[in-house]
C-alpha cells in the first residue's frame, strides 16, 4: 500500500500532455498505462469503486486547500450537513467562505457519513387536520437539494457525501479546508462602548503541518454541533439537561454498526414476520430503504448493563449489500471529554459482537447476515444548548407557534432519548408546525457569531425535535443569507434581531432561494382546547407530562396523591437552583400511612395538604385547603374548574402546578 500512495505522489505531480499527432503506435500504449495505473492507485488508496446498478459508487475524493487566506467574509467550521448548508448559502450570497474542518475527516457529511446515520428524521408538513403528511417537507431550499440527490428515507453513506462535496465544489466562492489540527476564535471588546458584548472577529487556525494562520472574517458560524469554538469565545449554554435542574444528564450516544449480506429476500422476510403485529416484537415496518422494529431488542441483556444497551432497532440500507443499525445506546459518555468519547466507542465495540450474536440466534431471518463494520463516530444527540436571544421551549411546540422572525420549521417528534440505563426515553409530542427564530442563532453576550445545528438556543426538551439534521439545514443557510445581510448593511446579528425590516429582507432573500416560509393551514389540536390547557403547558415544559406520538396527554384521566407528589418533586428538582425558597421542602411525607397512594383518588383535601407541605406551611391538615386558598398559592379560578373534589384528573393537577409555580417563583410557561 505504501508504494501504491508512493506511485501516486508521483503521477499526481506529473503534467499530463496529450499524445502529439507525431506520437508512436508504443509511446500511445504506454500514455494509456500510465492513465490505468494513476486511476487504479487512486482507487486503492481512497477506496473508491466505479458505480453500478445495485452497486455503492465510493466516496469521491475531498481536495482540500493547504492553506487558508488571511480574510474572509464568513467562516464556517465544521462539514456536519448543518455547515455544509451554512457554506453553501454564504457562497451563493456573494461571501467569500471558507469552511474548515478540524475532526479527523475525509469526507463530508459527519453524523450522516462518518456516524453513519443514514435514517432522515424528517419534519413533514400537516394537512388541514394537522396530522403529518409525508409527501410534503416543512423543510426546503439546500436540504432539499441535498435530499433529491439520495436514495429515500434512508441513504447509501456514499452516496450523501458525495452529494454533500458536489454541493461545496460548485462553489467558486467556498476554500474547504480539511484536518485542521486546532481552531481558537478571534475575541476582541465590541465596538460600541455601551455594550457588554464581545464580538468575534475571526479564527487562529492551526493546519495540519503545524503552521498557525491568523484568518480575519466579519462572520463565524459554528457547525461543530458542540459549538466549541462558540464557547471558547464567551457564549454562554447550559449543558444536558441543566434547564431542568440536572447537568449530569445526557442523552444517550449511540455507536452505528453495519450488517452484511442483506438481500432483497431477506428483507422482505423482515418486513413479513413484523406483519400483523402492532409492537413489531420480532420483525418490522419498512420501506424500500428503511426499517423500524424488532422491539423485544430492549430485552437483550448486556453485558455492561449501566453503560450499554439495545433498544428496537433502526435500519438503514445501503447499496453494496449492507444495513446500518442504529439501536445501541451508551451513556455516561461527556461529548466534550476526548477521552471519555473514546471510552464510549470501545466499550460499543466490545458490545456489539454480543448484540450481532444474539440478533442471528433469536430471529432467524437475520441468520445469514455477518457483523460488517463500525462506525468511526458515535452519533451524540447532546451536550451544549446555547443561550441565545431567544430559546425554543416545549410550549412554542405544544402551540405549534408561528413566530415574527422565522426561518424555518420542525414537527419532528420531541423524541427524548434515554438518559440512563433504568429509563427508556419519551416522545413528549407530535408537534404539527413549529417555527425556527433567527433569535435562536444568535447568542447572547458575543457578536460576530451565529451557531447553527443541535447546540442552538433550545430548551433540552424542544432540543429532542429540533436537534434534527433538516431543521439544522434550514438554520444553516439562514445563517449564511444572514452573513450577507450583516454584511452589506454594516450592522450585528443582534441588531438585526431587534428589526423586523432587516429579518423580513432575510426572509425574503431565503424564499427566494427555495425556502417555504409560509406555514401550512391547519385546525388547532384538541389538547389545546381543554380547560387544562395552560397547566398542561407547565407540566410539560417541567418534563411531567407526556403525550407521546398521538398527543394524548390523558387530561381527564383520574389521578392519585403518589403522582401530584411525584410532580410536585420533580418541579422543585427543575427550579431549586434559580428559586431555592420557592419549594423548600419534599412532598413525600405527605403520603406516608396511605394504602397504595398511587392507585387511590386524589381528593382536593389530599392536594392541597401536599401543596402546604411543599411550600414550607406551617398548617395541619385539616386547615390546608384554606391556606393555600387564601395565600393565593392555589388560584381561585382553578379551584372552582375542579369538576370532582374527590377524584382529581391529570389535568387539574397541571392547573394546580401552574398555580404553585407562578405564585412561590413568579414562573408563567406561556
Amino acid at each position: 500500500m505504501q508504494q501504491i500512495k508512493e506511485m501516486l505522489k508521483k503521477l499526481e505531480r506529473r503534467t499530463w500532455r496529450l499524445p502529439s499527432k507525431g506520437m508512436g503506435l508504443i509511446s500511445a500504449f504506454t500514455f494509456l498505462i500510465l492513465i490505468s495505473c494513476s486511476w487504479w492507485a487512486w482507487w486503492a488508496v481512497n477506496g473508491i469503486e466505479a458505480g453500478a446498478p445495485g452497486q455503492s459508487p465510493g466516496f469521491k475524493k475531498v481536495v482540500s486547500i493547504k492553506a487558508p487566506d488571511e480574510e474572509y467574509d464568513v467562516i464556517v467550521i465544521g462539514t456536519d450537513p448543518e455547515g455544509i448548508a451554512a457554506a453553501v448559502s454564504a457562497a451563493r450570497n456573494g461571501q467569500k467562505t471558507l469552511l474548515v474542518e478540524a475532526r479527523d475527516r475525509d469526507v463530508l457529511g459527519g453524523l450522516f457519513t462518518i456516524g453513519w446515520l443514514n435514517s432522515l428524521d424528517n419534519s413533514f408538513a400537516p394537512n388541514e387536520d394537522g396530522q403529518a403528511n409525508p409527501d410534503k417537507f416543512l423543510n426546503e431550499g439546500i436540504f432539499q437539494e441535498w435530499r433529491e440527490g439520495v436514495e429515500g428515507t434512508s441513504f447509501d453513506i456514499r452516496t450523501a457525501a458525495n452529494k454533500f462535496y458536489e454541493l461545496v465544489r460548485k462553489e467558486k466562492k467556498i476554500d474547504l479546508l480539511m484536518h485542521a489540527s486546532a481552531l481558537e476564535p478571534t475575541v476582541t471588546d465590541s465596538a460600541n462602548s455601551n455594550s457588554e458584548a464581545k464580538t468575534v472577529t475571526g479564527l487562529t487556525i492551526t493546519t495540519a503541518d503545524g503552521k498557525i494562520h491568523k484568518v480575519k472574517a466579519r462572520t463565524v458560524i459554528d457547525a461543530t454541533q458542540d459549538a466549541d469554538v462558540a464557547a471558547a469565545a464567551g457564549v454562554p449554554f447550559t449543558f444536558g439537561r441543566g434547564d431542568l435542574g440536572d447537568e449530569k444528564s445526557l442523552m444517550a450516544v449511540t455507536l452505528v454498526f453495519s450488517l452484511k449480506g442483506m438481500t432483497d429476500d431477506i428483507w422482505q422476510q423482515m418486513i413479513k414476520k413484523g406483519a400483523g403485529d402492532p409492537n413489531l416484537s420480532k420483525g418490522m415496518g419498512a420501506d424500500a430503504m428503511s426499517g423500524w422494529g424488532y422491539s423485544d431488542m430492549w430485552n437483550y441483556e448486556s453485558t455492561n448493563p449501566d453503560r450499554v444497551r439495545m433498544r428496537g432497532l433502526n435500519i438503514g440500507r445501503q447499496k453494496d449489500g449492507t444495513i446500518l443499525i442504529n439501536a445501541l445506546q451508551i451513556f455516561g459518555v461527556d461529548p466534550l471529554n476526548p477521552e471519555s468519547v473514546k471510552q464510549g466507542i470501545e466499550i460499543g465495540k466490545t458490545e456489539i459482537p454480543h448484540v450481532v450474536a444474539h440478533m442471528k440466534k433469536h430471529y432467524p431471518e437475520l441468520a445469514p447476515l455477518e457483523l460488517g463494520s463500525i462506525a468511526p463516530e458515535l452519533y451524540v444527540r447532546e451536550s451544549r444548548h446555547m443561550i441565545g436571544e431567544y430559546r425554543l421551549t416545549m410550549t412554542d411546540l405544544l402551540d405549534n407557534r408561528d413566530h415574527w422572525d422565522k426561518i424555518g420549521y420542525g414537527s419532528y417528534n420531541a423524541d427524548i432519548q434515554s438518559t440512563n440505563a433504568k429509563y427508556r426515553g419519551t416522545i413528549i409530542m407530535k408537534p404539527a408546525q413549529y417555527a425556527i427564530p433567527f433569535r435562536t442563532l444568535v447568542p447572547q453576550k458575543v457578536d460576530g457569531i451565529l451557531v447553527v445545528g443541535r447546540s442552538a438556543s433550545f430548551d433540552t426538551l424542544p432540543h429532542g425535535s429540533a436537534r434534527t439534521v433538516p431543521v439544522g439545514m434550514a438554520a444553516g443557510q439562514a445563517a449564511g443569507a444572514a452573513a450577507a445581510i450583516a454584511s452589506e448593511r454594516k450592522v450585528t446579528f443582534r441588531d438585526m434581531t431587534n428589526s423586523k425590516p432587516l429579518v423580513t429582507e432575510l426572509q425574503d432573500k431565503l424564499t427566494k432561494q427555495g425556502v417555504r416560509l409560509q406555514p401550512y393551514p391547519f385546525g388547532a389540536p384538541a389538547y389545546t382546547k381543554h380547560k387544562a390547557y395552560e397547566g398542561l403547558k407547565t407540566a410539560v415544559s417541567l418534563g411531567i407530562a407526556s403525550g407521546h406520538e398521538t398527543n394524548d396527554f390523558a387530561l381527564d384521566k383520574p389521578s392519585n396523591p403518589k403522582q401530584l407528589v411525584n410532580a410536585i418533586n420533580t418541579m422543585r428538582t427543575v427550579i431549586s437552583k434559580a428559586y431555592p425558597k420557592a419549594l423548600t421542602a419534599g412532598a413525600d411525607v405527605t403520603i406516608k400511612g396511605l394504602t397504595k397512594p398511587d392507585e387511590i383518588g386524589l381528593t382536593w383535601e389530599q392536594a392541597a395538604w401536599t401543596i402546604s407541605q411543599a411550600v414550607g406551611a406551617k398548617v395541619k391538615r385539616n386547615e390546608a385547603a384554606t391556606y393555600v386558598l387564601d395565600q393565593k398559592i392555589v388560584n381561585g379560578t382553578t379551584y372552582e374548574q375542579i369538576t370532582d373534589k374527590a377524584k382529581l384528573t391529570y389535568g387539574e393537577i397541571y392547573l394546580l402546578l401552574r398555580d404553585v409555580l407562578k405564585a412561590q417563583a413568579g414562573v408563567v410557561y406561556n
